[in-house]
């Protein structure tokens, strides 16, 4: 399962919309989601749009194996990005990121859109590509702008179910399903046609 939660959160790191694929008990929804808003908040415009959550868990030792090679293969793309990114007095030490990284429980992918932070976290088993995640964000926040016309935070406070309805057309059990707007939107209108 890729995607193991997705959150809707304000900048003063309120939780509009959360959507869980996998269980988790409420103690560990409000710390991980405190967690979460906490890390997205501090990081600036010129960071990266995805890092990793570390977590007490123990990650089984083929899933490390797995992160391992595949940032060891991207250790040239890292040295890149970091040359971009980060002032040049700052010293980076690769091995020190990548323990990091095969130690954390959950990829966080995340993108700002006016004041909300649309947070997707994915499992760091190292299969998930990052820039797929991105692009799925970006759908998803197209398909509710088309919805609410201008979508704004007040929208999905005031229309919950109708955000979550549009999130379950798109995701599936942590698989994303649907990325066609029309498709989706055309489940929502006809539910709300019966409705009325």
């Amino acid at each position: 399962m890729p995607i193991k939660f997705i959150l809707m959160v304000n900048k003063q790191g309120q939780t509009r919309l959360c959507q869980y694929f996998e269980h988790f008990t409420v103690k560990e929804r409000e710390s991980m989601e405190a967690e979460v808003v906490r890390k997205c908040l501090a990081r600036g415009e010129h960071q990266v749009l995805y890092f990793c959550e570390t977590a007490p868990k123990i990650i089984r030792e083929e899933g490390k194996r797995r992160i391992c090679k595949k940032m060891k293969d991207n250790k040239a793309f890292f040295n890149c990005v970091c040359s971009k990114y980060i002032k040049k007095s700052t010293k980076i030490n690769f091995n020190n990121y990548l323990e990091n990284i095969k130690n954390s429980a959950h990829l966080l992918i995340y993108r700002r859109y006016a004041s909300l932070f649309f947070v997707v976290g994915v499992d760091n088993s190292g299969k998930e590509n990052e820039l797929s995640i991105l692009e799925f964000i970006h759908t998803m926040v197209e398909t509710l702008d088309k919805y609410f016309e201008n979508v704004c935070e007040l929208d999905i406070m005031f229309n919950i179910e109708k955000a979550h309805f549009i999130l379950e057309e798109m995701v599936m059990n942590g698989h994303i399903v649907e990325t066609n707007k029309t498709n989706i939107l055309s489940t929502i209108k006809l539910m709300e046609k019966i409705g009325n």
